[in-house]
This record gives C-alpha cells, structure tokens and sequence, in this order.
C-alpha cells in the first residue's frame, strides 16, 4: 500500500511539475498556445533633414524609452559616412550621429521596431518635474492669475484644474481673460503648461506619435502631462491642450518624453524630423523570440540552440507522444505489434517521406526482404552474418528502388531512402523467425498491428499543434512521462480480450 503511495504521489508530483512550467512559460514568456498566432509590430522610421555648416556635426535624437502597451524589438540607424552611438541618457534615451566635417543637404535615418505588447507597463515616476517661471507682462499675468482663480473653484485636484483650464481655452466663446490670454504667440500647450506652472502644477512637454499603417511625413503631437501627488504617490496623466477630451492611448506612441528637444543639433541648421510608419503582423513565436532574445531564462531553452539542432530536437520532443500512443494502443486496446516501439520509428519514417509513400515503401520493401531472408534460413548462418547480410540487401533494395522510381518520374520513391537500415533489417529477422515459430497468421496480425499503431502515431507526431505545444513547452514532457507510468500500472482487460465475454451477452 504504501509503495503505491509513493507511485501515485510520482505520478502526480510529474504531472504537477508538467503544467506548471507549460503555464508559467506561458506567461512569462507570452508562448501562444496554438500555431499561426500572429502579433502586431510596428516598423517606424524617423528621417532626419538639415544643412550643415562645414563644421564637425552632432546630432542627437531623443528615441522611445519603456513604455506602457509597447516593447522594444530592434533599433538601428542608415547614416553613410556618420558614426552612431545609441546613448542611455538620465531623462530620454538618445541616437547619436557624429561626423568631423560636413557641408550642404544632410539626411539621416533612424528606425524601430515595436512590438504590441499589453502586458508592458509604464514605470512608476519618482520625482516630478520642475516648475518653469516665465516672465510675461503684467496684462497677461493679471489675466492668467484671474483665470487660475476661477478655475480652482470648480476643481478639486492638478488633473480636474487640468481640464477646467482645457475648458476655458477651448471654449467657443471665451471670456475677456483669455482673450487676452490667447492674443501671446504662444500656442496653447505652452499657455497651459505655463499656466499650470504658475499654479504650482508640474507638467512636461510630450511629443506623441499616432500611429496608422501606411502613414508618411508624420511629425508629433505635443501633448502635456500634468503631475500631482498624494499618500506620497506621484500619478499623471496626458491631455492635448487642442481639446477637453481625455487623451486615448490606443495606437499612441510617446515618442519624446523628455521634456526638452527632439532633436538636437550641433553643426547644422534648418532642421526638420519627420516620421513614416507601417504596420505588420509577424507570426507570434517570432516576434516574442526577437523580445526575449536577452533574458536569461529564455536562453536556457532550445530557441537558445542554433537552428539546425532545433530541426532536429523538434522532431526528438514528438517521440514521447509516439510513445504514448504505443503504450495506449498495446495496455489499453491490445494490439500486438513487431517490437515494442518499432511503430514510433516506422511513424518517424512515415513524417519524412509521407504517409503514402511511407506504407507503400514499408511493405514492399518488408516484403521483399522476408522473401531474401527465407532463402538465408536455408543456409544455417550465424545470427550476426545472417542479420549482416540482410542489412546490405537492405541498402540494395532502397537503391535499385530510388533508381527506379527516378527513372519512372517517380520522384515520391526517392524518399524511401529515409527508413532507418537498421531496424528494417531487424523487423524482416524478426517477421522471419515468427514466421517459422508462429506461421504467417501471427506475421500478418503483428505486422498488421504494427502498421496501424504507426499510422496513429504519425497522425500525433505530425500534427502542427502537437508540434508546436511539445517543441515550446517542454514541461508537457512530463505529462507524458506521467500518463505513460500510469497506464503502466493498469492491470485491467485490454479492449481486444473483451469480445471472450460476448457469448455471456448474447445468452442474457
């Protein structure tokens, strides 16, 4: 009783460690659960235009630091003859171009590319910014102190003060002060963030991209983000000084957050920064491969491995499925099959060369071998020469049949070269001696029962879901192990032994 304890305590414990770690791959690494899932990334240029003056050039352009519902895939940079530098600055990072000497037209480039991502947040804000003091003429301060005034009466924190200034700048007809107000050359983000300054409510400029497929010569909304703090917790939020409606953030890249410039320019002048764009649908696995490339974790898996030794551990990670197939088919149903995983190969045989071909090649060549091997049994030969003896005629046939087929156009009969020798020859030893023991009934019932079982293995082992769930979650690997040690302990009737029983169901 107690052994029994500890095996369906393994079995469960297996089980447990198996879904465990699909699901936790799952959601860390964002693996979809199915083939053919696609995820959105966007491709973003930014074009750089400005004259130089014959003079050592920097230009310096503030690009997207982490943000909420987007992750960094790749950055680069096309600038003939400039030296590139992508630099971490405290406030935005930077894309940096240098060059000793240049004159006349100047053109840069910048690209990126973002992956569409929910599960990215954006980073808590330590401190807020500093307030900006402007000096404006005593008219306009007047007029800004009375509309200041009469906002804060009908608002109760920096976020609704927020909106009602947005209200009287937008209005259709506005009072006398912000007539007044509105006469300064400034335009209204910077009305609004000076006078949100001048209420002692931090903001900071931002240059936001909206983002549409196909889009050309795009240049970015200023938007302002208004800071307050309370229980010692600092939150903002974006406002658009154009309207009194709250800022969406679907398709909107915050592009400049750094409150100063976008581009900064040494060395050149009349410069201009503009943005083109385009959407794209990128198969899942691919994309989050390209996000994940740098954890530490993911390099631990086989996405870490060189391409070639996946290939070849995507078809290694589907035998236990095979398997699994075989101990159902053999403790569940019954079948009899020509060794006791000889189907899993043969099914393996069958994903190289097609099911088809696979059968047609498999029999012929099983066949024909058992006729080779009967005329061997004649000649009283050890098991090691006759065995020897029939793998060489073995690669014989798999030749002189791959000839044939090409010489017929039968190109689909050059794949029978993929059967293992091996384990052909060993099947034709092992149908020949149960041939001479137990007659051709049990030949075509063990043959028979080996074929079927490969068939259904090959349908497992090759179907795109079962090879993708089994290739990027290898902890299912343990739910097989534990499937398989529990039909091991089945002692029950197979399917195939109850039809013993059917004469006591016809007497009742």
């Amino acid at each position: 009783m107690k052994a029994r304890i500890i095996f369906f305590a393994l079995v469960a414990g297996l089980f447990l460690i198996g879904i465990s770690q699909t699901v936790q791959r799952h959601l860390a690494f964002d693996i979809p659960w199915l083939p053919g899932e696609t995820r959105t990334v966007w491709n973003i240029d930014a074009k750089i235009d400005f004259d130089a003056k014959g003079a050592p050039v920097i230009a310096s352009l503030t690009t997207p630091k982490a943000q909420a519902g987007y992750a960094l895939l790749s950055q680069n940079a096309a600038s003939p003859g400039y030296g590139l530098s992508f630099l971490n600055e405290e406030f935005a990072p930077q894309a940096q171009w240098t060059i000793r000497g240049a004159t006349g037209k100047q053109t840069l480039y910048y690209n990126i590319q973002l992956l569409v991502d929910s599960k990215n947040i954006d980073k808590t804000t330590d401190e807020m910014p500093p307030l900006l003091n402007k000096a404006y003429d005593a008219a306009y301060n007047a007029a800004s102190t009375e509309m200041i005034r009469e906002a804060f009466k009908t608002s109760a924190d920096a976020f609704s003060l927020t909106r009602e200034l947005l209200k009287a700048l937008n209005a259709p007809q506005p009072s006398q002060n912000v007539r007044l107000i509105l006469t300064n050359k400034l335009s209204k983000t910077d009305l609004l963030i000076a006078l949100l300054n001048e209420a002692n409510v931090p903001t900071k400029e931002i240059g936001a991209l909206y983002l549409e497929d196909g889009r050309r010569r795009q240049h970015l909304q200023p938007l302002v983000e208004v800071f307050q703090e309370k229980n010692g917790v600092i939150t903002s939020k974006l406002f658009n000084a154009e309207s009194t409606e709250a800022v969406n953030r679907k398709n909107l890249l915050l592009w400049d957050q750094s409150g100063k410039a976008l581009l900064e320019l040494v060395g050149g002048e009349n410069s201009k920064v503009s943005f083109s764009m385009i959407k794209q649908d990128l198969p899942a696995l691919s994309a989050i491969l390209q996000k994940t490339d740098k954890e530490h974790l993911f390099n631990f898996s086989i996405h870490s491995l060189p391409i070639e030794d996946q290939s070849l551990f995507k078809g290694i990670l589907m035998i236990p499925l095979g398997v699994l197939i075989v101990v159902i088919m053999r403790v569940l149903v019954g079948i009899k099959t020509s060794g006791t995983f000889m189907p899993v190969l043969i099914a393996m045989a069958f994903i190289q060369t097609s099911l088809l071909t696979g059968l047609v090649g498999f029999i012929l060549l099983v066949a024909v071998g058992l006729f080779i091997r009967s005329y061997l049994s004649h000649l009283n030969l050890l098991l090691v020469a006759r065995i020897s003896t029939v793998i060489i005629m073995v690669i014989l046939l798999i030749a002189m049949f791959g000839v044939l087929s090409y010489k017929l156009g039968l190109t689909e009969g050059l794949k029978v070269t993929f059967f293992p020798m091996i384990i052909l020859s060993w099947t034709i030893e092992r149908m020949s001696v149960l041939w001479e023991e137990e007659g051709p009934k049990e030949v075509m019932l063990q043959g028979g029962g080996s074929l079927t079982v490969a068939v259904l293995a090959y349908f497992v082992m090759s179907n795109d879901t079962a090879r993708h769930l089994m290739f990027n979650f290898i902890g299912l690997q343990f739910v097989v192990m534990a499937f398989v040690l529990l039909l091991g302990s089945y002692t029950g009737y197979r399917l195939s032994e109850l039809r013993r029983f059917k004469p006591l169901a016809d007497r009742e």
